[in-house]
Order: C-alpha cells, then structure tokens, then sequence
C-alpha cells in the first residue's frame, strides 16, 4: 500500500487510527515504515499513527492513550475557564491504560465508558470538569457554554444526570445570560453568602448592570485586560457617575481580585449592605433608590 493510500485510508477514520487498522485494510509494516520516513503519517506512539496535520491537542491525548477530555476539550471550544493552567486533560476510559510520552503532565480520566482517540463531548467533558475541578470551575464553564449556545435543554439535562447529586443545585440556578465566567462566579459566591442578586438588569441613564442587590447596590465584575480594558475605562467611569448621580453605590471588581483576593470582595460587598440597610432603617427607606 502506498503512503498516500495509508494516508488516505486514516484521514477517512477521523486523522488517526491503530496500525493493525491500517494492516487489515492490505498494508505492509514496511509500507508504514515508509509512509512514515515520507512525512505522510505519523506514528504517535507504537502501534499508533496520525496525519501530520492532526490538531497537536489529539496528538498529546493519543500519545497518552485516548481523547481530549474535561478542560482541554472545553478550552478548544472557547468555553471560559476558572485559572486554566492548560495542562492536557485525557479521557482513557473506565479501563484504558495511560502511556508515558515526552513532556506528559497530563490529568488522565477514567469515568465509564471505552475511549478512541479524538475529543470527548461536551457532556461528557463538563461532567469531567466538574468532579475534576470542582463547583466553581463547573459552574462558571457550563453558564459559558449555554450562553455560547453549545448547550440545549437535552444537554443540559444530560449534564445535570451526570453529576453527582449534591452538585445538580448548580444546573438548577445557572442561566444563559451571564457573558463571563467572572459574573458567574460571582453570583454563585453571594448566593452561597445568602445574598440574592438580580443579574444583567437595564437601569435608565446608567445602561445595563451586571449585578444589583437590594435594588440600590450595583457590583461589576470586569474581565477585560490590555488595550480593550483601556479602551472601555471612560464608559465604565461615566457609567459610575451617572449611577452616583441616581442614587445608587457602586463596587467593581477585577479578574483578580474576585479571582485571588476574595475575601476582599466579599467583605466590601457585606459591609456596604450592612451600611446601606442600616441607612434604610434608619430613615424607613426614605432617600433610597428602588
């Protein structure tokens, strides 16, 4: 069999495939041998072989022994992650055997099933993701992939049956139209503070919030960096005003400090709620904004 034959035969079956594959279909171990030394496939690892186009995030996982899963395959999908420290995630199924391969720091998963090679569902991936990484991780990544619109009723539904019973809370109170996972996350960590938040509410001469509490506070949570962080400082800050100026507090918040210093965030918001409800007992709502 020739190598653009081989070739051929892999890109068929997804890009990669076992070699005992590609020498049931008539090849020869010398006409692999030979592919390979042309560039027309590649061997991953024994008895494994690829196109040498394969995206390197299949590579890494077949070297490891199966597919993109959990963080990996939800990065790739641009769906927001919690501190991603982009180490490769491996779905090798409920049996499968992890290899040892160059610069291998890879997480190896082995929920039920029988893995290949390729990348995991995202079903499948936000169920690893969340015994893999925890609530918060979870929670921030499955609003991100609804509000992307990766995430039907079905899948959803499908995501929450996956997940052990005492996460399923998380489903039940996520929503589709949180645009970050820094709002996300932070909704979660108030509601866990027994503070109820209305979320992306449209107040007149101020525009549309991310947060308001108690119908007077406004907390903002802001991702942006670099230049588009720039870019936006003045509406932000004309935004501030025009909330001072009817009557409302404002607290905004960055990447990291909600992030990394949350202890600091969550005692600004509890004090200034404790302030303002104070002042709203103290004057029976009078001079407040609702």
């Amino acid at each position: 069999m020739t190598p653009a034959a081989i070739a051929n035969h892999l890109s068929i079956r997804g890009g990669i495939g076992r070699g005992r594959g590609v020498l049931r279909a008539g090849a020869s171990r010398d006409d692999l041998r030979r592919a390979v030394a042309r560039g027309a496939i590649v061997r991953v690892r024994t008895g494994v072989y690829c196109l040498p186009h394969l995206l390197a995030e299949q590579q890494t996982a077949a070297a490891h022994g199966g597919e993109v899963a959990c963080a990996s395959a939800l990065r790739r999908i641009g769906v927001w992650l919690l501190d991603d420290d982009a180490r490769m995630h491996v779905w090798v199924g409920s049996h499968g055997r992890a290899f040892p391969h160059t610069g291998c720091h890879c997480v190896t998963h082995r929920d039920d099933g029988v893995s290949a090679f390729g990348q995991v569902g995202i079903v499948q991936a936000l169920v690893q993701l969340a015994s893999c990484l925890g609530d918060e991780a979870f929670f921030a990544a499955f609003e991100s992939a609804w509000h992307l619109g990766l995430l039907g009723r079905t899948e959803r539904a499908e995501v929450r049956a996956g997940l052990r019973a005492g996460q399923r809370w998380l489903v039940d109170i996520a929503r589709s139209d949180a645009e970050s996972g820094l709002e996300s996350l932070l909704r979660l960590r108030l509601l866990r503070l027994g503070i109820t938040v209305r979320c992306q509410v449209w107040i007149r001469d101020v525009g549309r919030v991310d947060f308001l509490i108690d119908g007077v506070l406004i907390v903002e949570s802001d991702g942006r960096e670099g230049h588009a962080r720039e870019a936006e400082r003045h509406k932000d800050l004309l935004r501030d005003a025009r909330a001072a100026a009817a009557g409302y507090e404002r607290l905004r918040f960055d990447y990291a400090l909600i992030v990394h210093d949350w202890p600091v965030v969550e005692a600004a918001i509890v004090a200034t709620l404790q302030r303002l409800r104070l002042a709203r007992r103290r004057t029976g709502g009078a001079g407040v904004h609702r």
